[in-house]
């Protein structure tokens, strides 16, 4: 039977492919398909002799993907974490590109699919995996994990004031039945926030962390970006869609990095013109979803985009 089909509305979907400035003869990649908005209007910018190679985990943007490879013999998927960028680059005999995009985050079907586990709005196993072929479920982790760990994850990945009491409260609950669905979680999670944010379930927070760290998606953007930066031939751009601050706080911080001139203790005398070039520098301000479009999309709302191209400069060592 096939899957219950969802709509996916693509963040910034002009707006991040006019940031890759498009050659029709480049090679682009798209870090997380999704369900190919941003691929497809990509594929419509490329000549015959372009490329496009895209990464994802989840298995049914990967069938999509498939499909649209099927009709386009430009495109490649790779399925697998974009943390493996470089390598499945080498893999494909692509030693350059010309553009990368990532679109950070879980995707609109991933949360509106019930049965994977992302929502407290249904009640289903509690799995929260992108790539549901591979690694342990948010439910096996919960029953396994140390409190302090889940503390930790639910602080840091959540920004949760109430980090201690959830973990305890989860800890105590275990004993009794390990917690196994979405419901159950929302429910315990409710049980121990003392104070609602306006408009925002107690779980929200909880849920995000949990998420984050099953996926690994803050390491794996940490690896990806060097990788990303390294690879892009001169003139080559990176442009990068945010969801949250956690994400854009690593976002920007790279990014500063790279842009900036490399630090030299302050007894060395030399002249600002004759300090060596950064390997990136930033394109124009971030850029925010429109009035319009977080009116029709409210998930766009969060969105921030940041624009870097690759310079003349040899790559630094410490960038690598």
């Amino acid at each position: 039977m096939n899957p219950t089909p969802f709509v996916h509305r693509t963040v910034l979907l002009a707006e991040a492919v006019e940031a890759l400035a498009i050659k029709p003869d480049g090679v682009y990649v798209d870090c997380t398909f999704g369900r190919g908005g941003h691929s497809r209007l990509i594929l419509s910018r490329l000549g015959p002799t372009g490329r496009l190679i895209a990464f994802d985990k989840d298995p049914e943007a990967i069938a999509e993907a498939e499909r649209l490879a099927a009709e386009d013999s430009r495109f490649t998927i790779v399925h697998n974490g974009f943390e493996t960028l470089g390598q499945e680059l080498a893999r494909l005999g692509v030693a350059t590109v010309n553009g990368v995009l990532m679109d950070l985050g879980v995707s609109s079907p991933q949360i509106d699919d019930g049965r994977r586990g992302f929502s407290f709005r249904f009640d289903a196993p509690l799995d929260m995996r992108m790539d549901t072929t591979r690694g342990i479920t948010a439910a096996q982790w919960l029953a396994s994990a140390e409190e302090d760990e889940i503390k930790e994850v639910i602080k840091t990945y959540g920004e949760e004031r109430f980090a201690r009491k959830i973990a305890a409260a989860i800890v105590a609950q275990r004993e009794l039945a390990p917690i196994q669905t979405t419901r159950e979680l929302a429910l315990l999670v409710g049980q121990n926030v003392r104070t609602r944010e306006p408009g925002q379930d107690p779980a929200t927070r909880t849920f995000q962390a949990i998420r984050i760290f099953v996926n690994r998606e803050l390491d794996e953007l940490k690896a990806v970006l060097p990788q990303a930066a390294r690879h892009l031939a001169e003139d080559g751009r990176l442009a990068i869609i945010s969801f949250h601050s956690l994400e854009d706080r690593i976002v920007k911080q790279y990014l500063r990095d790279a842009s900036s001139v490399e630090k030299l203790p302050s007894w060395v005398m030399v002249r600002a013109e004759d300090m060596a070039r950064p390997p990136l520098e930033t394109v124009g301000k971030p850029v925010r979803a429109s009035e319009e479009e977080v009116r029709d999309n409210a998930r766009s709302r969060s969105a921030i985009m940041r624009i870097a191209q690759r310079t003349a400069a040899p790559w630094r060592e410490g960038d690598a």
